[in-house]
């Protein structure tokens, strides 16, 4: 019989949630594909083990049997797998100012349950870094989309904020319309940074763009009042700078934080980290 650990997942997972949508959310696959995977495992187990007739999805008295055997079976995997990967480390890229506290939480979490640990690179582009095998996973600010043949998980949003030189007229505002930043000059970190033209549509854009390459080039430019920039809220607490000015932003969209990852890098670790930073993040 062709069972394969594939849908051993799919259906745990369900059972789990009692949702398609749920389930194929947290496996990473899409809702088709998941339908396949459990009417495949039916079919080869010559059973029904989901109840697909009421609103939610329920275990048939077969399917709650089966789910006993299957958690022992996914449960032993694990366990097998965290022990000889109890030394290894799962690599974390990120370009700036990893979120708190949510990396404590997470990266405690991962370690305590898996033996593994987190291993941090700071690099101007995550994103790269992941495609390239320099890292495993990448903490990603910002609505860029991500490449094809990588997949995100969103984590929440962060709240943006305004910054600008104290010599620059802007510093005299106690806040700054979303829909106003596009008459100001505006900095922009080109490889990581959150906000840019693409944030405004077509014919709102700002009129004056300055890029940079980098995190610490677009901080000294806005330092030096050549510019603006707008940034995630944490910067206003982790990163004070005596040049810069803070200005709250209102009405502007929040800035998406994700974990981007390839899907045949470190399975095991990679499923367990996005499992404890989803934790973590809901907390």
């Amino acid at each position: 019989m062709d069972i394969e650990l594939r849908h051993l997942r799919a259906f745990g997972s369900v059972a789990r949630h009692r949702s398609f949508s749920r389930a194929a959310e947290e496996l990473l696959i899409t809702q088709p594909a998941l339908s396949r995977t459990i009417a495949q495992l039916e079919n080869r187990l010559n059973v029904l083990l989901l109840d697909r007739s009421s609103r939610h999805v329920e275990l048939t008295e077969t399917g709650a049997r089966f789910l006993e055997h299957a958690e022992r079976v996914l449960a032993a995997l694990d366990d097998a797998l965290a022990a000889v990967q109890h030394s290894g480390a799962l690599r974390l890229g990120f370009s700036w100012l990893l979120p708190d506290p949510w990396a404590q939480r997470t990266f405690s979490r991962f370690e305590e349950d898996t033996g593994a640990s987190v291993s941090l690179t700071r690099t101007d582009d995550p994103v790269q870094a992941v495609r390239r095998r320099t890292v495993d996973i990448a903490l990603v600010r910002g609505d860029s989309e991500v490449p094809a043949g990588m997949r995100a998980v969103r984590l929440y949003d962060e709240p943006r904020v305004a910054v600008c030189s104290h010599h620059s007229d802007l510093a005299r505002f106690t806040h700054l319309a979303w829909a106003d930043v596009p008459y100001w000059a505006l900095v922009v970190n080109t490889v990581s940074g959150t906000t840019g033209p693409w944030s405004w549509p077509d014919g709102r854009r700002p009129a004056r763009v300055i890029e940079t390459a980098n995190y610490d080039e677009w901080l000294e430019t806005v330092a030096a009042n050549r510019g603006i920039g707008i940034v995630p809220e944490v910067a206003e607490r982790r990163a004070p700078h005596p040049a810069l000015r803070f200005i709250p932003l209102t009405d502007a969209p929040p800035s998406p934080v994700r974990l981007v990852h390839l899907p045949d890098t470190q399975r095991t670790l990679i499923r367990r980290f996005l499992d404890a930073a989803l934790r973590s993040a809901a907390e």
